[in-house]
């Protein structure tokens, strides 16, 4: 038995599109249709009754158009809202902090892991809990890392400035000293984290200038490979694999059709030609996708 109809993939912005990236990987077969709510990115500095309210119309909008699964693939949203999403919704809905969780316990050798996200993903604990409930033996060491959000959707992605932005950010969790002088992991070098979680799934967009500054001894874990993986195992236990060939995919944004483009371009080249407006309607249908 197949199923033809597409996997709804959600973020706030562009930083889901890795997890697309992945999702196609693993799973080429698939149709798919993304939405991302730029337009009201970022979530993680939102009071989470906004991140709720947001999250459910931009998946009422994707179950209107039919999927058979979504992937939340916002961190933010994943910790916030996925207990109401599981919910409201009769269909799969899967989150990315588990399959994040479980590849950086697997990943540490020292048992020391580092997590950075947005403001509301750190608030809820959700990576220290699932982490733990991997590996009890784990220390995990959360930081938010405001900026880096509004920078990737600015289309910020390497540069001097994206470097020195990511340095300034994880100084307190690698154990150097902050701006104000003072340490918030006070971590001697043999004790201080060999894994580094990206708690958030724009932050895989500037892999490179986190790596560059996190240095070799550091292991960077992101959640969307396992996520992928995960959604696979899950189509296939409920029975909702696509047949081969025949896959089609659609993007949508709240956001500004041409910034997201120039984004989407950078990952994928011309396989995603067409990017079309959405505006997504509070407590009603989402109105009709636009031609920019």
């Amino acid at each position: 038995m197949t199923d033809p109809r597409p996997i709804g993939v959600f973020d706030s912005g562009v930083g889901g599109l890795t997890v697309l990236r992945e999702v196609l990987r693993r799973s080429p077969g698939e149709s798919t249709i993304y939405l991302g709510d730029n337009a009201r990115a970022p979530y993680g500095v939102r009071p989470d009754d906004e991140v709720r309210a947001f999250s459910t119309q931009s998946i009422d909008a994707l179950v209107e158009r039919d999927v058979k699964a979504v992937v939340v693939a916002c961190n933010t949203s994943t910790a916030v809202a996925i207990g109401d999403l599981r919910r409201r919704y009769d269909l799969p809905i899967l989150g990315v902090i588990r399959p994040g969780a479980t590849s950086a316990a697997l990943a540490t050798r020292n048992r020391r892991v580092g997590v950075i996200g947005t403001p509301a993903t750190i608030r809820s604990h959700a990576y220290f809990a699932a982490i733990k409930d991997e590996n009890p033996a784990v220390e995990v060491y959360e930081h938010a890392t405001p900026t880096f959000v509004p920078m990737v959707e600015a289309g910020l992605l390497t540069g001097p400035e994206v470097e020195t932005s990511v340095r300034e950010a994880l100084a307190p969790l690698l154990g150097e000293r902050d701006a104000a002088g003072e340490f918030i992991f006070p971590l001697p070098a043999s004790a201080r984290v060999d894994t580094l979680l990206l708690g958030c799934t724009h932050y895989p967009l500037i892999r490179d200038a986190i790596a560059s500054v996190a240095g070799p001894g550091v292991a960077i874990v992101d959640s969307a490979a396992a996520t992928a993986s995960a959604l696979a195992e899950l189509l296939s236990i409920n029975g909702l694999e696509a047949s081969a060939g025949g896959a089609s995919h659609q993007q949508l944004t709240t956001g500004d059709v041409d910034a997201f483009r120039s984004i989407a371009e950078r990952m994928f080249g011309d396989a995603f030609p067409e990017v079309a407006g959405i505006e997504l309607v509070a407590g009603g249908p989402a109105a009709p996708a636009t031609r920019p």
